[in-house]
């Protein structure tokens, strides 16, 4: 089936085209970039690469496209949203094979969570589009949400589809046109849905792809007059050079950066179900979520049963090939991801924290593949480097605490604000606790994922908001209209 992904995308003339203006056209220039398997290491495919000037083109068609596209009527935005919805739903095998070869997720996990939670991006913008007030009334004054514009959307490799998903169809749903470049490291999944995008009828321009590397095409986007707005999810040093680019021309900047989020388990927790929904929470997509709480604050008096616990959660895991139906974790994504985690491994382990289980090296009897295996630090402290560093990868840390008040300081003390999870039998505790963690999400007792919920970071962890109605308004302008009134009834007859 993988094959046939690349095959199919090759008989097609995606690998090697960009979709500009409703049509795939061949680059200006002649650069590929190969397609890396993180499972073998081997290229199994090639794609073109943008540059500025192609990056030009699809801002170009973009504009012509916005005047007519945000004047259509939020039912009409909200059928195209439909037809897209269902088509992923239908290609949803298509996607999960495609995203388990180009970043690596075991298939089940691609199938389970990847895709479905991509799909559910699009239904939501789908049933905003068709419900939210875009125009609302305060006495004589009305107040109008409008599309901001052209939309550069910058995408990262760790969920290729469902970071696309968030982001297009909320602007699509506002009224915006919008111009996708996906990470170069997993674009098979962003070819496919500009197929979904063709196939669902989207007018030509509305929406447009441009493969290509951040320093080219991602750049140019941010600085481009006619861009409106950015929405960047990746890095925070990446995103600092996104915000630096787009400053000149005052656009909106919504960016969706870097965490190290707490899992902070409270004296009560039953943390024989804590502590496992906590690994599991923390090494889910193989540790590579911005929002992973890699940090789980503990009782001093439970660290080492919390440690027995983690251990035996962690052991559960199996990794290896991610076509397998019995794994559970494949690869990290790429091979500069891989040596980023062996580096911060080697750095706990020098900075003296405790080495429940993993460490270094690959799992026993895989000898090629980007394969981590899952490392559980205890008797760790605020200053270490693994307690402050994002490491983007099958990482946890154990921090002990004696007060909860210094539980709420030790979470608190990171330059990032993304996630943050509670665990505790007393609801009301567990609440109190949340109100005073400074972060855009907080999760009590590992709840169900809910795509209404606004996501986004306090401090180093961004701005904006993601998901939901909060997300669907990131790309509205606000319009005053003073001394507006109501058409006046009809006289009586």
């Amino acid at each position: 089936m993988n094959s046939s992904i690349v095959d199919h995308l090759g008989r097609a003339g995606r690998l090697d085209r960009m979709f500009v203006g409703g049509e795939w056209v061949l680059p200006e220039t002649q650069t590929r970039a190969s397609v890396v398997d993180p499972s073998t290491e081997e290229p199994v495919a090639e794609i073109a690469l943008g540059s500025a000037g192609d990056a030009a083109a699809a801002v170009a068609a973009a504009r012509r496209a916005f005047a007519a596209w945000s004047a259509s009527p939020a039912q009409s935005r909200a059928l195209l949203l439909d037809r897209i919805h269902a088509l992923v739903l239908e290609r949803a095998e298509l996607f999960a094979q495609a995203i388990s070869l180009e970043m690596g997720a075991a298939i089940d996990f691609a199938r389970r969570t990847q895709v479905p939670s991509a799909a559910e991006h699009i239904r939501v913008a789908r049933d905003n589009a068709r419900g939210y007030a875009f125009v609302t009334h305060r006495g004589e004054m009305a107040i109008v949400r409008e599309a901001i514009g052209v939309c550069g959307l910058i995408t990262p490799w760790n969920w290729p589809l469902y970071q696309i998903t968030a982001k297009v169809g909320a602007a699509l749903a506002a009224g915006c046109t919008v111009v996708l470049k996906p990470s170069e490291l997993s674009p098979l999944s962003a070819l496919l849905f500009a197929e979904v995008m063709q196939d669902a009828g989207i007018p030509p321009g509305v929406f447009n792809l441009v493969n290509g590397s951040g320093p080219e095409v991602g750049a140019a986007l941010a600085q481009h007059p006619e861009v409106d707005m950015i929405s960047f999810t990746g890095s925070t040093r990446a995103g600092v050079l996104v915000a630096q680019a787009a400053a000149p021309t005052v656009k909106r900047v919504a960016q969706e950066l870097g965490g190290k989020s707490p899992n902070l388990i409270l004296p009560d927790a039953d943390v024989a179900r804590a502590v496992p929904g906590g690994v599991a929470a923390g090494f889910r997509n193989v540790g590579q979520s911005c929002s992973a709480p890699t940090r789980m604050i503990v009782p001093r008096a439970r660290l080492h049963e919390v440690e027995q616990i983690a251990r035996e959660a962690a052991s559960a895991m199996v990794v290896g090939d991610p076509r397998s139906q019995q794994t559970t974790h494949g690869p990290v994504a790429n091979r500069a991801q891989f040596h980023r985690v062996q580096e911060m491994i080697g750095i706990g382990i020098a900075e003296g924290a405790q080495l429940v289980c993993g460490g270094l090296g690959r799992p026993e009897g895989l000898s090629r593949g980007f394969y981590c295996r899952p490392t559980i630090f205890s008797a760790v402290h605020s200053r270490m480097q693994i307690a402050q560093e994002e490491i983007f990868g099958p990482v946890l840390a154990l921090i002990p605490y004696d007060s909860v008040d210094e539980a709420v300081e030790i979470a608190n003390d990171t330059v990032y604000g993304l996630g943050a999870h509670v665990q505790g039998k007393d609801l009301a505790a567990a609440r109190a606790v949340a109100a005073r963690i400074r972060s855009g999400q907080v999760h009590i007792n590992y709840p169900a994922w809910n795509p209404h919920a606004p996501f986004g970071g306090y401090k180093r962890s961004g701005n904006g908001r993601e998901y939901g109605i909060e997300g669907l308004e990131e790309y509205l302008e606000t319009k005053a209209i003073l001394g507006f009134q109501d058409a006046p009834a009809p006289a009586a007859e």
